[in-house]
């Protein structure tokens, strides 16, 4: 037994020791992480401003709009009380830049050729399903969409999808948002293809951000986190008895994909599961995938659904 025990601390010194060296050698890559604070920029200007802006930020100012939308904008009571509780809570936000030059780093680790987008800053109307968009030198970041789950501009919002409208969101929602560039869509509808297509992305984020932790990556609470984990096999069961994997059935993205306070088995304990855990599972396949298999990071992203399943050897515990 005591060898046993032995055995299992010297594994894990050597794991850590393994995790410590690559922390050490990507925190060398060098990075640099620019903030344009657009929001401030568009709050303290007035319309004699706007042939100025328009020409720094083409990309923000549509040609279909008419001046007269942003002079609106610029004198709108909503958008000032806005920008104030920005101001409020994210005063020091261009210069807070760590956990971004982190996050940079560590994708330019696995991905050679990237190059650290330019971060602008927005006010999106609280578009919390377009918190962050990227496209290669640019990523735009709606602060508006990060103020705390229990603020007064998110009354109306269910409260599944605002408790994540917090700012120690912000680094995950860059990195799945960077992730899923690198991910191709399902290329067929079934199930299994839409769990391993998030599966992908989170196992790309869990690299990009090693130590946030699993639940926030996920977006979960930590009492979800065990949820899952303490019913996997249950879960695993359910999908593969009643032939679910290879189904195309859309109902199915709306059941255990897509965003829910809860998953849909239509049972009992639907209340008590959390949602989207097609997308957990997903991530559990990935990972037992990548466990299993010596492959590169690039093969699993150009692998398929049913190559990833069929060599993952995935069997959660009962």
């Amino acid at each position: 037994m005591n060898k046993i025990l032995g055995l299992l601390i010297a594994i894990l010194i050597i794991s850590c020791s393994k995790e410590n060296k690559l922390e050490q050698e990507i925190a060398k890559i060098e990075v640099h992480v620019r903030i344009d604070r657009f929001d401030e920029v568009f709050n303290n200007s007035s319309t004699k401003d706007l042939p100025k802006l328009k020409n720094k930020y083409p990309y923000l100012f549509p040609a279909e709009y008419n001046d007269s939308i942003w002079a609106n904008r610029m004198n709108d009571t909503l958008q000032k009380e806005l920008y104030a509780e920005i101001d409020k809570r994210f005063a020091d936000f261009e210069n807070d830049t760590a956990q971004f030059s982190s996050l940079f780093q560590h994708i330019k680790y696995y991905f050679t050729d990237f190059k650290p987008p330019k971060i602008v800053t927005v006010i999106s109307d609280v578009d919390y399903k377009n918190r962050v968009i990227y496209a290669d030198t640019l990523l735009l970041l709606g602060l508006d969409n990060y103020l705390g789950p229990d603020h007064k501009f998110y009354k109306g919002i269910q409260q599944y999808i605002r408790k994540n409208f917090e700012a120690s969101k912000i680094p995950v929602d860059m990195a799945k948002t960077i992730a899923k560039s690198k991910v191709r869509p399902p290329q067929n509808r079934t199930f299994i293809a839409q769990m391993v297509y998030y599966g992908k992305i989170y196992y790309m984020v869990h690299l990009f951000l090693p130590n946030t932790a699993k639940e926030v990556q996920l977006g979960y609470t930590d009492e979800e986190l065990k949820w899952a984990i303490a019913d996997e096999g249950y879960i695993w069961r359910y999908f593969v008895e009643r032939e679910l994997l290879f189904s195309t059935d859309a109902k199915l993205q709306e059941r255990f994909i897509h965003p829910a306070p809860f998953s849909k088995f239509y049972l009992e304990l639907d209340n008590e599961s959390p949602g989207r855990l097609g997308q957990y599972i997903g991530w559990q396949i990935v990972n037992a995938y990548m466990e299993n298999n010596e492959v590169s990071l690039q093969h699993m992203l150009n692998a398929s659904a049913e190559e990833i399943f069929n060599n993952s050897k995935y069997k959660p515990k009962k």
